[in-house]
């Protein structure tokens, strides 16, 4: 089968990683031409298609665009629907998107920026009162996902398979493992969140994306800059 388009994103972004899990269960082929961060997206040939400059950014053969993870992956999802990824009525379709919403706002939205004023340093100006209102924040949202992970006899979100909201949240849950959940919180705390993950992440036919989970031992704490 010919590659049904390109994505040009960096392979340890959720949400780069979000688009190849949805393409490998589709069994769709999409090319991932080499990428640089900060160089790649940078040259006027990329900026020309994508003037924000923003990944992940998809093009496919006809030279139809999109930007932001969730649409691209959205999008590839729909293109078959017998994979089941976004559901297989009206209701489930609509879970999935509030599972998928509540992923990036509720879970990665706080992790990440703790994420990138610890680890990365990507925020200028990053103080311990913003620390403690991300990690309460994503603490919060995490105990609501594992009582409703308890309920699941399934252990996924919305059906007995695979959907797009299991792939985003798995993305999502790895990047929360590497900053607010050591070992006691992943194995006495949110086990059925991790438990969860590694259904996903164990996949055969997305192994391969993930690589190793890069999890910490203790949640960061914070380092004045």
């Amino acid at each position: 089968m010919a590659p049904i388009g390109k994505l040009y994103g960096h392979p340890r972004q959720p949400q780069t990683k979000a688009v190849r899990f949805v393409s490998s269960i589709s069994g769709l082929e999409i090319d991932l031409p080499s990428f640089e961060f900060g160089v790649t997206n940078k040259l006027p040939e990329f900026t020309q298609k994508f003037p924000l400059a923003k990944i992940p950014a998809f093009e496919d053969n006809e030279g139809f665009k999109l930007i932001e993870g969730t649409a691209i992956a959205r999008y590839v999802s729909s293109l078959v629907p017998d994979a089941g990824l976004l559901g297989r009525d009206a209701k489930e379709t609509a879970q999935v998107d509030q599972w998928v919403h509540f992923a990036e706002t509720e879970i990665y939205l706080p992790v990440s920026n703790i994420y990138a004023g610890v680890v990365a340093k990507y925020l200028p100006g990053f103080n311990e009162e913003q620390h403690k209102h991300y990690k309460e924040r994503a603490e919060r949202s995490l105990k609501f996902l594992e009582d409703y992970l308890a309920s699941r006899p399934s252990g996924l979100l919305v059906t007995d398979s695979l959907t797009l909201a299991d792939l985003i949240l798995a993305a999502v849950v790895q990047r929360a493992g590497q900053t607010v959940c050591g070992i006691k919180e992943r194995e006495q705390v949110y086990p059925h969140v991790f438990a969860h993950f590694a259904k996903v992440t164990n996949d055969e036919r997305i192994k391969h994306v993930f690589g190793e989970p890069g999890f910490i031992d203790g949640p960061l704490a914070f380092k004045a800059q």
